[in-house]
């Protein structure tokens, strides 16, 4: 269509710079004017219909671990703010985790495995409501954001985070477990992998984190405006994926030895905790969201279904 081609002739300079931003000597993106094109393009017009000045739009946007979430809603901005001329504010999940005393603490109190970030119960929900509840005051000023530092497993400093000093057109709220529902208890029995069988026998882990989406985490996704779900093939795919996320964040902290880099037996037992919620939205999340990317092996979108208009 017209309007999409004067747009990408618009965005395209911006769009191509951020990628290669991204990109390594041995990790090269395939096919990216065509994503930019053919995806992310009718993607924003869709969301800037949606959008309404007034009030921020929340974008929810979820896939597994280095489905490409990060470089996806960065372009999303990219052309919504360069193109709409829209107010685009992007921060994932993982900002919000839970310090790494915080977690301690949780661990001692619940169970070991809560040490370990990134499942439901290891997010500081009660900072994330506030900041949904503040942004959308009509009396909003400002609002100081955290960052969270994986290399080092804690939150950077305050001095670090982000500041929103003005309300936002569109929010993009992207993490890998947004949009997740709880599954049914009886379906918790069964163990998946050999991470819940050894270190969960009494299923306490799984029943905790369980909860946290049935009731915190619910609320929480249920003021989001759409979601936008990457989809892969199977789990041993976001595996490989994710071993190039960890390659990449060693080759940008230049050996830094106070870094906790993960090694690949580290990066698989991790997803581990993961799999459950990952798995179950596979088999779920296309029922309920609002827009699917279908990615392929190559971790390219290789089509896009729109469940809502």
């Amino acid at each position: 269509m017209q309007k999409f081609s004067l747009c990408f002739g618009r965005v395209k300079k911006d769009c191509l710079k951020f990628i290669k931003s991204q990109e390594t000597k041995a990790d090269k993106f395939k096919n990216k004017e065509r994503m930019i094109r053919s995806f992310l393009i009718p993607l924003c017009f869709w969301i800037s219909k949606k959008s309404d000045k007034k009030r921020p739009y929340f974008v929810g946007l979820a896939g597994g671990q280095g489905t490409g979430k990060t470089t996806i809603s960065s372009l999303i901005k990219i052309i919504l703010t360069k193109y709409f001329k829209l107010k685009v504010f992007r921060i994932s999940i993982d900002d919000f985790y839970k310090t790494r005393k915080e977690r301690v603490n949780l661990s001692n109190q619940i169970h070991s495995m809560l040490l370990t970030r990134g499942v439901p119960g290891t997010h500081d929900i009660k900072m994330m409501l506030n900041f949904f509840k503040q942004v959308k005051s009509k009396k909003f000023k400002r609002l100081k954001l955290p960052t969270f530092n994986k290399a080092v497993d804690d939150r950077f400093k305050k001095k670090y985070w982000y500041n929103l000093n003005e309300k936002p057109d569109v929010i993009i709220f992207e993490g890998w477990c947004v949009g997740a529902k709880s599954e049914k208890n009886s379906s918790l029995r069964k163990t998946i992998n050999s991470m819940e069988k050894i270190k969960d026998q009494k299923q306490i882990w799984r029943k905790y984190v369980n909860q946290q989406l049935k009731s915190k985490y619910k609320n929480l996704y249920s003021q989001l405006n759409c979601l936008i779900y990457l989809k892969a093939k199977n789990f041993s795919l976001l595996q490989k994926w994710r071993l190039k996320q960890e390659r990449k964040l060693w080759l940008s902290s230049k050996r830094n030895s106070k870094l906790k880099i993960m090694s690949k037996g580290d990066v698989i037992n991790f997803m581990q905790t993961y799999q459950r919620i990952t798995q179950n939205m596979f088999r779920y999340m296309p029922k309920y969201a609002s827009i699917i990317f279908n990615l392929n092996n190559n971790h390219q979108i290789k089509s896009a279904t729109y469940k809502r208009k």
